[in-house]
């Protein structure tokens, strides 16, 4: 959560798993993959190369950084890996979005916080 009376976020916020999440998330082939696990109930295995049009090796290594990143996880289901997404993972960037939405509007903002600190509006008319 941010803290209305200070420029930085509060410790809640987890920035390591922020940049981590956003940067998985940045690719057109990792969106390919998250969407093909939305569509599909339970874990895949396989089939994902043959969805994502990719190469095997290609596809394993997004699938690595979208593990890293705590998206999906990847059990061993012998002779496959069966692969899930986890909606936990998504905790650290949500509470980030939703603290940005709850912010007040610029002009109804209750100060301008600047190196001194906050200072106080002035009130628009």
């Amino acid at each position: 959560m941010l803290d209305r009376n200070t420029a930085a976020p509060s410790p809640s916020i987890e920035t390591d798993q922020i940049v981590s999440i956003a940067k998985a998330l940045a690719h057109p082939a990792r969106i390919r993959i998250i969407t093909f696990l939305l569509s599909k109930p339970g874990c895949i295995g396989g089939e994902i190369v043959d969805q994502v049009g990719l190469a095997q090796s290609t596809v394993s290594e997004h699938l690595r950084i979208l593990k890293e990143a705590g998206l999906v996880t990847g059990t061993i289901d012998y002779p496959r890996i069966c692969y899930s997404l986890d909606p936990s993972a998504l905790a650290p960037i949500r509470d980030l979005i939703e603290a940005i939405a709850a912010r007040p509007p610029e002009g109804e903002a209750p100060c301008c916080f600047t190196p001194e600190g906050c200072v106080p509006r002035e009130p628009t008319r």
